[in-house]
């Protein structure tokens, strides 16, 4: 049988890609909780699907395979020891007490997959209880026992695939950790990825999917920052060299700003040998290349980050496309999501159709663009990459 994963670059043509549409998690947030949730603001979720089934549509227009997550969850959650699993990792917070957490094991236990999937990603209100104890009386009815997970719409940061091997990530903020117990549900109960290798999982150091990127063939840029650590970098870095999924891995450390929490927020490939950038950090950003010669690390000196990149992968340089026409558009096409396209082959990629300058650079530079609207999606700032888990892909 064709092996039905694998992933060594950012632009060879997309087959199958994990996306998760909106739900009811996004009509959870509040005023009062979606700062603590990581949105910016609080999305009209009705449109916000709109605008994510046109972008489903463009890529089943396109040739790729689209899986949803959910349904992937409710199928893994089939499986008893999966559903048990799940259960364990949703009441484990100290917060609910042991009555509370004793009701709540009985009652999702009962639910059938569909039921306890919606649970897990919506979450439990305390007033949707009959619990008793003192917890639940001391709570306010509006309080979440089980708090929903909006972030699911971003589903490269839960996992990235390198080569034929999943990296199930590590994320750091409180309000995503419960994603990648789900994530690693799919990965571990689902028949559709049995077989498959597993190079990292959610109980390790912090990594992030939207820091890792595939330059090519053997070469990964990880970037290092809010919410991906040196300490995640380098036992990535070990355990891809160990299974041979890559022979360098460039730690690219990132200027801590309001919308550039991820690497892929300041830079995407749109080309074997082109690079999207975000020019108000361009020039500063700096790559640190770790090699392995079989029994230890080797870390370089730092070097500008495309010349450490086409050093890594073989090649004079790498073309520079910039984000807007000068510093204020950048920086504002920036906060759109400007640098976070999504390619489907080399020169194709999707962007939001609102960072207008960027687009039409893009375009100048040789490169198809199909926009896409996204002015409800983007309110978790995130754009097409962010959006979508590319599980196979053409060789570049």
């Amino acid at each position: 049988m064709t092996e039905r994963y694998g992933v060594d670059s950012e632009v060879g043509t997309l087959r199958t890609v994990m996306l998760h549409r909106p739900g009811n998690e996004l009509r959870r947030l509040t005023p009062r909780n979606n700062d603590k949730l990581l949105f910016d603001g609080i999305p009209w979720v009705g449109r916000a699907q709109d605008e994510h089934d046109a972008f489903a549509q463009v890529l089943r227009d396109r040739g790729v395979e689209v899986l949803y997550l959910h349904e992937l969850l409710i199928e893994a959650l089939g499986d008893p020891t999966a559903r048990a699993q799940a259960v364990e990792g949703a009441i484990a917070d100290l917060r609910l007490g042991d009555t509370l957490r004793d009701y709540l094991a009985a009652s999702l236990t009962s639910l059938d997959p569909g039921g306890l999937a919606e649970a897990l990603m919506a979450g439990v209100r305390n007033d949707e209880v009959r619990a008793g104890g003192l917890v639940t009386s001391l709570l306010a009815h509006e309080d979440f026992l089980i708090d929903p997970l909006p972030n699911l719409l971003f589903t490269r940061d839960s996992s990235v695939w390198i080569r034929n091997s999943v990296a199930v990530t590590s994320l750091a903020m409180p309000a995503r950790v419960r994603e990648t117990q789900l994530t690693e549900l799919i990965y571990g109960f689902h028949p559709r990825f049995a077989g498959a290798g597993k190079v990292y999982d959610h109980s390790l150091e912090h990594v992030e999917g939207g820091d890792v990127l595939a330059l090519g063939p053997g070469v990964l840029a990880v970037g290092v920052g809010e919410r991906t650590t040196p300490a995640g970098v380098e036992r990535l870095a070990r355990r891809v060299f160990a299974q041979d999924l890559a022979h360098t891995v460039l730690a690219v450390p990132i200027a801590q700003q309001r919308a550039t929490m991820h690497l892929d927020t300041v830079c995407t490939m749109v080309d074997v040998d082109a690079v999207l950038m975000y020019p108000n950090m361009a020039e500063e950003m700096r790559a640190l290349a770790v090699t392995t010669d079989g029994d230890q690390l080797h870390v370089a000196e730092p070097e500008p980050f495309l010349v450490a990149a086409a050093k890594a992968l073989g090649i004079d340089t790498l073309r520079r496309i910039d984000t807007g026409l000068d510093p204020v558009t950048a920086e504002r096409e920036q906060w759109d999501d400007g640098n976070n396209t999504l390619a489907l082959a080399p020169r194709v990629c999707i962007a939001y159709e609102r960072t207008v300058e960027t687009n039409q650079r893009l375009e100048e530079s040789g490169v198809d663009v199909i926009r896409i609207s996204g002015s409800e999606l983007g309110s978790g700032r995130g754009g097409p990459r962010c959006m979508s888990c590319p599980i196979l892909r053409d060789p570049a």
